[in-house]
């Protein structure tokens, strides 16, 4: 029997596990011992990995939809020639970006880079991923505010927090691993406090709850920072010597006083008050966010005034601080830094003369065939599809079909496209309903790359088993896409995932998120390795948890953090007459994961989830409308669309609100199209609808 120790690919945790295995079995899975993040434990998904072995069966080939209706199995060879011949048939016909695609944040470093690559450098077209959908916001809140996309602190700060402060963030169900470390911490008197519209598994385990009015959370942080200015419960010598625009920002929340705060929020004098002197008191306090942020309408505005509240008390850089973004996929970071889609390979900006020089250099092609400008974002690609624009799509690791915000736009542009190429591990996720070709792949079981976690961990994906016949990974698919549109010389240094991450190791030479020390020997059998780690530095850097900012210094011209905000917006989705209540989204249970086409493999998850789409409803609306337990409601959306659901009835959400998982499609069938205008991140809380009783 041997041992193999991997990454788990489901959340950005990025657990260690170690795989034991024999004739190509895996007997046992085991979290390993001593690795940073996890140190011997992990959540039920990833001790259940071992039912992936199977997915993908010896003999798989890709299909191709005949006029019929019918598929038709061909060889590799000709599933590659098929999708290269009609991305370019497309493409002549109509446009270079008459095709798209749509990535994940689930696959490796490598795989985004040569999807990139291929798509954006040799094809000039656009692609886009469902970090969109989660992580877009932090991107851009991090990059306006530090100069970079550099989220600062490690999760032992977790540990060293004596006032830990999550906000629209569950971690108990969507990130056990990460409330673990929260478990773990030894501070005397050290306190957790929650802010969340719903009395979330994380808020009952809290010593604080705030309870506050969905989208009501950008005016309580903008009237929390004015009563610290008030109080002067500020770290001026950090205001002045780190940050830039603090004078603009204190004049502009004078405006948040804390009557409005009480009259927005729903929240009482004494809470806010009392959240206030919380701050104040921690010395070492840490903000923490998640979805329930990022997912807003003015949500970059939000996740900023987080960040304005830990530089204005000094809580940046420093052990058990931070305004930290939890990250949700596997390798969302690696597809911020490496996709080739809104930044460069590495970082940078598309436009920079010099930037494209080194890019060009390192990736041996000339300037003229790099991409130009970022890619067009998510939802432009799918209102493109369905304008007529956009005729070929090949997803990735994905399924928008279920997980789209307003899913039904998702629906009518599938059947609209002329070339439709479904990449993943199953055919039998909702998406490849309507696709012309389907590529099987392996899954992380049987291929290799890099992942990087949310507190910025490099770590390795190793082979756990051999491969059947005519199986084929992520990356050899797209490479395989690649030779077929003739790429040539194109692809040079591309040709296995080792030599794609040397790639991408060059260039992120010199900039902030540097990993030229990092090799792919040295992450195999690691503790895993932060970035920034540039060569020659190994020795000094040689700490398994590390922050940025101890030193005060920002990736800004400046070198200082800058202070963003902005009015908040009218809600362009207001409650009406028509639509009085709201519909929050989120997780459901620790064992499901996004939209089940990974985790109803395991049956353990499968045997304790309720089968069918419900929601949760508080037990005084269920009183007034008649409604009893286990009800069947019908939920009509300000979108146009409705949906069944079960009715469970607890007192964790207000009389006003419905909270449904979002592990079923019926319920982003009802959110809708609206999206912050910095990031384009959909808004998928706070849907106004109405129901009725079945």
């Amino acid at each position: 029997m041997k041992k193999i120790q991997s990454t788990c690919n489901y959340c950005a945790i990025d657990c260690n596990l170690d795989f034991y295995v024999e004739d190509n079995r895996v007997v046992k899975v085991v979290p390993t011992a001593g690795y940073p993040v996890n140190d011997g434990f992990c959540c039920i998904k990833g001790l259940s990995l071992d039912k992936q072995q199977t997915t993908v069966k010896p003999g798989s080939l890709p299909k191709i939809r005949q006029a019929d209706g019918s598929f038709r199995q061909v060889s590799w060879e000709e599933g590659f020639q098929h999708v290269a011949d009609k991305l370019k048939e497309l493409q002549a016909k109509y446009g270079p970006e008459s095709v798209a695609g749509i990535s994940t944040g689930q696959l490796t470093l490598e795989e985004f880079a040569i999807f990139g690559h291929v798509m954006r450098n040799y094809l000039k077209t656009n692609v886009d991923g469902n970090t969109r959908l989660c992580m877009a916001t932090a991107v851009v809140a991090h990059k306006q505010s530090y100069g970079f996309d550099a989220p600062g602190y490690t999760l032992q700060d977790l540990e060293l927090s004596d006032t830990i402060i999550f906000i629209g963030s569950n971690p108990v169900v969507a990130h056990p691993i990460l409330w673990g470390r929260v478990r773990n911490n030894q501070v005397p008197g050290h306190k957790v406090i929650v802010i969340d519209p719903r009395r979330s598994e994380t808020a009952m385990n809290a010593d604080y709850w705030y309870g506050l009015r969905w989208r009501s959370d950008l005016v309580l942080l903008y009237t929390v920072a004015n009563l610290l200015i008030e109080k002067d419960y500020l770290d001026h010598e950090f205001i002045e010597a780190h940050t830039e625009k603090f004078p603009e920002f204190r004049e502009f929340v004078k405006a948040y006083t804390l009557e409005r705060g009480v009259a927005d929020t729903g929240l009482s004098r004494e809470q806010i008050l009392e959240l206030v002197e919380l701050i104040h008191s921690g010395k070492r306090v840490s903000f923490w966010w998640t979805m329930g942020v990022n997912q807003g309408y003015e949500a970059v505005r939000t996740a900023q005034a987080i960040i304005n509240l830990a530089l204005m008390t000094g809580n940046m850089g420093k052990p058990g601080t931070g305004a930290n973004s939890i990250t949700g996929q596997c390798n969302a970071m690696g597809s911020r830094t490496y996709s080739n889609t809104a930044v460069f390979f590495g970082g940078g900006d598309f436009a920079n003369p010099a930037r494209r020089q080194r890019i060009a250099g390192v990736l041996g092609v000339e300037e003229s065939m790099l991409a130009e400008k970022p890619t067009k974002t998510y939802n432009q690609i799918i209102e493109g599809i369905n304008a007529g624009e956009i005729k070929g799509l090949w997803i990735l690791c994905t399924n928008p079909r279920h997980s789209w915000t307003n899913n039904e736009t998702f629906a009518s542009a599938a059947k609209k496209l002329e070339l439709f190429v479904v990449q993943d591990i199953y055919d039998t996720i909702e998406s490849a309903e309507d696709c012309t070709v389907f590529f099987p792949v392996v899954p992380g079981l049987k291929k290799e790359g890099t992942y990087i976690n949310l507190e910025r961990r490099l770590s390795a994906m190793r082979p756990v088993l051999e491969r059947g016949e005519n199986e084929i990974s992520d990356y050899e698919a797209i490479l395989g896409v690649g030779k077929a549109l003739g790429m040539g010389d194109a692809l040079k240094g591309w040709e296995t995932p080792r030599d794609c991450f040397n790639l991408m190791r060059e260039c992120s030479r010199n900039m902030p998120g540097d990993i030229t020390g990092i090799t792919w020997e040295a992450l195999e059998n690691s503790h895993g390795i932060q970035w920034p780690y540039p060569e020659g530095r190994e020795a000094e850097l040689s700490d398994d948890q590390r922050r940025l900012y101890e030193d005060g210094r920002f990736f800004t011209p400046s070198g200082k953090a800058q202070f963003v905000f902005e009015e908040v917006r009218e809600n362009p989705l207001p409650r009406t007459e028509k639509f009085p209540y709201v519909l929050n989204t989120g997780r459901g249970t620790v064992g499901q994961w996004h939209t089940q086409s990974r985790t109803r493999e395991v049956r353990f998850v499968e045997d304790v989830s309720v089968k069918g789409a419900y929601l949760y409803m508080n037990p005084e609306l269920a009183d007034q409308k008649g409604i009893r337990e286990m009800d069947r409601i019908r939920v009509y959306s300000a979108n146009g669309q409705n949906a069944l659901f079960t009715v469970k009835l607890t007192g964790n959400v207000s009389r006003e609100e419905l909270f449904a998982p979002i592990h079923y499609m019926e319920c982003n069938r009802l959110t809708p199209s609206v999206y912050d205008p910095y990031s384009k991140e959909p808004s998928y809380k706070a849907t106004p609808v109405r129901f009725e009783k079945v």
